[in-house]
């Protein structure tokens, strides 16, 4: 079975081709003057659409937009703004075969997996928030002192400035977006201009579902120019990103110069640790699936494996097994288990450091190679017996690799986990609870899995520690990046003389 076709709503004429509107702002599609792009299918080259590139000027407008939109969606009532992502949900479920044939031609995904994670996934994300915005109730704190009674407020923090990734473009526009205006935040979002149709997608149908025009505006361009305009813009009120860990400093560093907050969701090199009394087959196969999710383009994904010495062979020699029989090729092909890379200089960037690895000592058990595909294709790969201080075992490769070293003992073990500046997300593969229950503890990373890697739902938090970034994704967690806080404080005496008066004049 093959995709449906790449939406056509958001399609302007321009001359005697069509362009495909990069912007989306105060409620309409909006063909910009900025420079041509390409959005290209990486698993064959074909240019899936053209597009003309935002531009900062757009940005000014976009903001301006979500600051006049902001106050009547903000004063919304919770139940109003339930009713319109109510809607989105529904709206989203309808229009899953083109958000599907959207997300698999821009990022070479195979079909599979965004028909049965990221387009479910996103969806329920939206249901979920639709419900969470019934439940935000400020608090009733009554009287701290005798003079006073207080209570909570919990406001729309305001403009939310956004910056979303590549290799989940749907899903990571939901994360950022669905929160914030569940919690009465008008939103500008930056989709990666390698991947941003599901994203306007996302904001047409949002308009159908009832948004008031100007709450979700959307600006693709490139980082270094509209990523950095919005990030440093003063007119928004908090940045949010998804990104790398490097791109993520400097758009704290422009957020911060007008005190603006920011919540960072940025790279990870999640350690595996597979104890000597775990399950072997579940850990060899967790360990494929969790270091080949959308061909390892993940910040999540399992990519080191540090294994009981006693099981180290027979782990090495199994996944090395099950790797070499992944189907890689055609993502519309319902059959395929991998598909390409985002892009072909992507793929010279992970063959690169293969290359390295092997040159300092690793042992490369299976892949290694780009198969004879056109696309931006690599196998999946297996390094085994690396060096702790190597760079396939220290950063971030963001591609289908796996690389592999035994430890001694549990306290070899954390020590290894722990060994590196990310703390994103991490997996324990073991039958002892208390085991696991140490694991959990003492591993620093923002989930910790036990006996699995991968799986997140609405309901619960996502976001790392350290060098990975910190603010939570999903859950109601969230809604604390996208909430002010006040504290009412008033006066039940009526008496115009207060007692603290004399702290500053004595007589009256």
């Amino acid at each position: 079975m093959r995709c449906g076709t790449v939406n056509a709503m958001n399609v302007v004429a321009s001359g005697r081709t069509a362009t495909i509107a990069s912007c989306w702002i105060d409620g309409a599609p909006v063909v910009t003057g900025g420079p041509l792009h390409r959005v290209v299918n990486p698993a064959n080259n074909a240019t899936v659409v053209e597009l003309a590139l935002a531009t900062p000027e757009d940005v000014d407008t976009a903001v301006a937009s979500a600051r006049s939109a902001l106050r009547g969606w903000a004063t919304a009532t919770p139940v109003d703004r339930a009713t319109v992502l109510t809607k989105l949900a529904e709206l989203a479920d309808s229009h899953a075969e083109t958000l599907i044939a959207e997300e698999v031609s821009q990022t070479g995904k195979p079909v599979r997996l965004a028909t049965e994670f990221d387009i479910p996934g996103s969806i329920d994300n939206i249901a979920f928030f639709a419900s969470a915005a019934r439940h935000l109730e400020g608090k009733a704190t009554a009287e701290y002192s005798g003079d006073h009674t207080s209570s909570i407020r919990r406001e729309a923090v305001g403009v939310v400035a956004t910056i979303t990734p590549w290799n989940y473009p749907l899903q990571m526009a939901v994360w950022k977006v669905i929160p914030a205006l569940a919690a009465g935040c008008s939103v500008v979002i930056k989709p990666a201009e390698l991947t941003p149709l599901t994203t306007l997608t996302l904001a047409r149908i949002a308009r159908e579902a009832g948004l008031p025009d100007g709450v979700l505006n959307v600006v693709t361009g490139a980082g270094e120019d509209v990523g950095a305009a919005l990030a440093g813009h003063p007119d928004v009120d908090v940045v949010t990103f998804t990104g790398s860990t490097q791109v993520g400093r400097k758009v704290m560093a422009a957020a911060a110069v007008h005190g603006h907050r920011t919540q960072l969701e940025l790279g990870g090199k999640a350690p595996f640790v597979v104890f000597d009394d775990a399950d072997l087959d579940a850990a060899i196969q967790g360990a494929v699936a969790g270091s080949l999710i959308n061909t390892g383009q993940d910040c999540t994904a399992a990519t080191r494996a540090i294994v009981a010495r006693d099981l180290y062979a027979d782990f090495v020699a199994g996944v090395g097994e099950v790797m070499g029989k992944i189907v890689v090729g055609d993502p519309e092909d319902p059959d395929t288990d991998l598909g390409p890379l985002i892009s072909a200089a992507h793929r010279v960037k992970v063959a690169g450091m293969v290359e390295r690895a092997a040159g300092q000592g690793g042992r490369i058990v299976t892949g290694g190679v780009a198969p004879d595909l056109p696309g931006a294709f690599y196998r999946p790969t297996l390094v085994a017996d690396v060096d702790e201080s190597s760079e396939i075992y220290r950063a971030e490769v963001f591609g289908p690799v796996l690389a592999v070293r035994e430890f001694t003992d549990d306290d070899d073990a954390i020590r290894q986990a722990n060994d590196t500046d990310y703390g994103l997300a991490a997996s324990a593969w073991t039958r002892d609870v208390y085991r696991a229950q140490r694991a959990s503890r003492e591993i620093n990373a923002g989930c910790v899995w036990i006996n699995d890697h991968i799986p997140i739902i609405s309901e619960m938090p996502h976001g790392g520690f350290g060098a990975s970034g910190f603010g939570k994704d999903m859950s109601a967690y969230s809604f604390e990046e996208y909430l002010a806080i006040k504290h009412v404080m008033s006066d039940i005496t009526t008496v115009s003389e207060k007692p603290w008066h004399r702290t500053v004049f004595n007589k009256r």
